[in-house]
């Protein structure tokens, strides 16, 4: 009985009929490249590594060139920036200058050079609140005056 249970399992698994394992891994794809029709050709895309490639068919045969890759260009681009910073800081800071963005407090100059503001005293207070007081009282005698003259003529 086990040797036909045996040679039963050995029939099947040469068949290639699927047997229940636990010990058996499901199978991987083999399918790396996917490839889409384009009106020049096809598009390849490589599952493994991302890249995009067009093929297409030349005077040499079927050739797929790899399409440039715009993000690795602006990492690249972002990375020599950054390092072009790093050195222009470096340069800043060998010369004992600030670096710009940062502010740096000044103390106050005990220099007297400089006239101070004054407050006024309540004499100028009084000059000057009887001076707007006068402006005041004539504007509204103006206004008066041509209220008059507008109801005069109505």
């Amino acid at each position: 009985m086990i040797r036909t249970a045996l040679c039963l399992l050995a029939g099947l698994e040469l068949a290639g009929a699927p047997v229940a394992s636990a010990q058996t891994a499901p199978p991987e794809s083999d399918t790396r490249y996917t490839f889409n029709r384009t009106d020049n050709g096809y598009v390849r895309l490589d599952g493994r590594t991302g890249e995009v490639s067009i093929c297409g068919q030349h005077a040499a045969g079927w050739t797929c060139q790899i399409v440039p890759d715009e993000r690795a260009a602006l990492e690249a681009e972002i990375a020599r920036l950054q390092a072009e910073n790093a050195a222009v800081k470096k340069e800043i800071l060998a010369h004992n200058l600030p670096l710009p963005g940062t502010v740096k407090p000044q103390a106050p100059a005990a220099n007297s050079d400089e006239p101070r503001l004054q407050l006024p005293n309540d004499a100028d207070l009084n000059k000057v609140m009887s001076f707007i007081e006068k402006v005041w009282r004539r504007f509204v005698e103006m206004m008066t005056g041509l209220q008059k003259d507008i109801l005069k003529k109505t």
